[in-house]
């Protein structure tokens, strides 16, 4: 009947709310299981190169979108980036608001960088997009200008840690003297607060969920046992004689 129905499509509702938890909250755990010595979850080095004089990520929107209530910003976490110069030109790297990066690379011959995709974790296939930006100007070398939030700049290696906030932000990679031809192995990490917590409570509410949806289901399914009342015929009273 009807209600029957209800039960076994609200059950399977449930089941598959419960196995998307319980993914997510694995995702968590491993990601969790992943961090290095400093506790960040890393990726692969991988390489970046453009003849221009700037590598500029597209914007990277961090967006507490009305929650501020709830998570302040120091709730957001930490993000990491490892800058390793491939030529003998020390590197500069630099976050800084989207706007001022526009307006400092105006007119500035650079390369904007996005879609970057890492593959997953589970496979070592590594993509990005390129979008070169045509100009003719040369910029003020980075160190000098005062619109980065974090910058690190020096010879070989160079690391970046900076404390997410809200806005709308770009990464920026360039020679430190504002050079044509940057060209770097670049990592990112990131600190995720409460990461293992999220992992269990998602595996939790998960397990509970995936338990009612079955129970909705075997309901649904067997039915009341004796739904009219009556008693069952095995049980009817011997007729007189």
């Amino acid at each position: 009947n009807t209600a029957r129905i209800a039960l076994v499509i609200g059950g399977a509702f449930a089941a598959l709310f419960a196995s998307l938890l319980l993914v997510l909250g694995g995702l968590s755990l491993w990601g969790d299981s992943q961090k290095d010595e400093r506790g960040y979850v890393t990726t692969d080095t991988e390489r970046f190169e453009a003849g221009t004089r700037a590598l500029a990520s597209e914007n990277l929107d961090v967006n507490l979108d009305g929650a501020e209530w709830l998570l302040d910003e120091t709730d957001l976490g930490r993000v990491t980036l490892d800058v390793d110069s491939r030529s003998d030109k020390p590197v500069f790297v630099g976050i800084a608001r989207t706007g001022e990066v526009s307006d400092y690379l105006r007119g500035v011959a650079h390369t904007e960088v996005s879609d970057i995709d890492y593959g997953g974790p589970f496979t070592d296939d590594f993509d990005a997009a390129y979008h070169d930006r045509a100009g003719s100007g040369r910029p003020t070398p980075p160190a000098e200008s005062d619109i980065w939030v974090a910058s690190e700049q020096g010879a070989g290696r160079q690391t970046l840690d900076w404390d997410v906030k809200d806005g709308d932000w770009s990464v920026v990679v360039m020679n430190a003297d504002g050079s044509r031809e940057v060209a770097a192995d670049i990592s990112a990490g990131a600190k995720v607060p409460f990461l293992q917590e999220l992992g269990w409570i998602l595996v939790g509410t998960g397990g509970v969920a995936l338990v009612i949806g079955a129970g909705l289901m075997v309901l649904g399914i067997r039915g009341p046992r004796n739904p009219s009342g009556t008693a069952p015929v095995g049980d009817a009273a011997p007729a007189a004689a």
